[in-house]
């Protein structure tokens, strides 16, 4: 079995819930990286945003992504741009099995257009900005989250088969 399981794919496509529950059968520990960057450095994301930029978070992110990556029977839950930056996709697939949670454009707008979630990159826009912006992005990370172990459909997981798939490696 695994050590390391790492979950990649689009804001708002269940990575944390979907890492919780599989945490909790595999008897893991589970780690969001957005939580556990968040606590480490007393800092919202949001507010890390306004006050540093993209550019330093990104770099943040991956020292954040490295230390997690040290650990042993762990569930990890990325941010939704960690597999995109400073080779962070690479890091995923030499010291984990990754899984990428893949969902529609249609599906993953009209979660983040709903989500209680204060989402740095959404805030403020309206529901067609937030299309748009969904369609453009996944564009550009689909490459990225594509190179997981796994590539699993987030609108009808089996958490059975899922679980099963990690047991028997």
């Amino acid at each position: 079995m695994y050590s390391r399981i790492v979950l990649v794919g689009f804001p708002g496509s269940g990575k944390t819930t979907i890492a919780k529950k599989l945490a909790t059968r595999l008897h893991y520990e589970f780690v969001d990286s957005d939580s556990f960057f968040e606590s480490k450095y007393h800092i919202s994301i949001p507010d890390f945003f306004k006050k540093f930029g993209e550019e330093i978070f990104r770099k943040t992110e991956h020292l954040i992504l490295e230390e997690l990556l040290l650990q042993n029977n762990v569930v990890i839950s990325t941010g939704g741009g960690t597999p995109c930056f400073l080779g962070n996709m690479d890091l995923i697939k030499n010291n984990s099995f990754s899984i990428y949670i893949k969902m529609s454009p249609l599906s993953l707008t009209d979660r983040l257009i709903h989500s209680k979630k204060n989402r740095p990159l959404i805030q403020n826009k309206t529901p067609e900005e937030i299309e748009l912006y969904v369609n453009d992005t996944l564009k550009k990370r689909d490459p990225f989250y594509n190179q997981a172990d796994r590539v699993i459909k987030g609108e009808s997981i089996d958490l059975d088969q899922l679980v099963s798939l990690l047991t028997s490696a």
